[in-house]
């Protein structure tokens, strides 16, 4: 029988991909120290900020510029956003203050920093009084499983613990939506909707029907021969222009022969122009 050498394993092989393992097992611990550490000092700094203003007629806007200029001092230091910093010591403080075990857990490489994350997304809409019972619970939980599979199972344990029913969550949820911009590069923005999930996930298939529609009836007409847009590029194009142009069933002034008052609206865009373009057309070409 022919034995293609290939797949005879070189000497020494085994010992080497165990001496491979073996490092990869020390360094991952040692990272994890190093982490763990970090994330006590960022937790000690935000409670720096926090026992400072313990001294100072309190408010919730002086904490938060206490907490701000702590990150900012800290994140000049390692040269990354602000913003970036303090969401990271309001993570640490609460991985310290309200999941010591997990922490502990991360320490001693029971656990890996995905765990410690899947844990803490999963625990944070629960109150603070469940959360002792979470943290101890989650990190028996997650032995032996991947953080994809903990997720599954924390989401069922965090609604075990919850002292209200997911109907009255979703009530008060919906307080919560809302509608926002985040500027992007290159002339793009995020326009993003926090909805019921029902209604969002009845747009988001609505505007996929739509789109592969559409890119289903490509070649059936002479102008749409030529249309290369992507499934995600329809589904966004076509999502402007219902926003743009339509009008709501909600405006109580709609008739069946117009719009109605919210229908006319249309969209207003304010552009700025720096004052040296035009002083200077060619300024930004210089």
């Amino acid at each position: 029988m022919h034995t293609d050498a290939s797949s005879t394993p070189p000497e020494g092989g085994p010992r080497a991909l165990s001496a491979v393992l073996g490092e990869v097992l020390r360094t991952g611990a040692a990272v994890a120290a190093a982490e763990v550490a970090r994330t006590r000092a960022l937790a000690e700094a935000g409670h720096l900020a926090r026992d400072v203003m313990a001294e100072r007629p309190s408010s919730s806007r002086a904490a938060e510029m206490a907490l701000r200029e702590v990150a900012s001092e800290i994140a000049a230091a390692e040269h990354v956003s602000d913003r970036s910093l303090q969401t990271q010591i309001n993570r640490a403080m609460t991985l310290v203050d309200d999941y010591p075990i997990t922490l502990s857990a991360w320490e001693q490489g029971a656990i890996t920093r995905a765990h410690v994350h899947t844990i803490l997304d999963i625990g944070a809409p629960l109150p603070t009084e469940v959360r002792a019972e979470f943290d101890t619970l989650a990190v028996a939980a997650a032995d032996g499983l991947s953080p994809g599979r903990l997720r599954t199972r924390l989401a069922a344990l965090a609604e075990s613990l919850q002292p209200t029913t997911i109907t009255e969550r979703h009530q008060r949820g919906r307080d919560t939506r809302c509608v926002r911009v985040i500027t992007g590069r290159d002339g793009m923005s995020d326009l993003i909707a926090t909805l019921p999930t029902i209604l969002a996930v009845g747009i988001y298939d609505r505007l996929t029907q739509q789109a592969r529609t559409l890119i289903d009836s490509r070649g059936d007409t002479p102008t749409s021969a030529t249309d290369e847009r992507t499934t995600a590029q329809v589904r966004a194009d076509i999502l402007a222009d219902l926003l743009l142009t339509a009008a709501p069933d909600a405006d109580p002034t709609r008739a069946d022969d117009g719009p109605g008052t919210l229908g006319a609206i249309r969209g207003r865009v304010q552009v700025v122009v720096p004052a040296l373009t035009m002083l200077d057309p060619q300024h930004e070409n210089t």
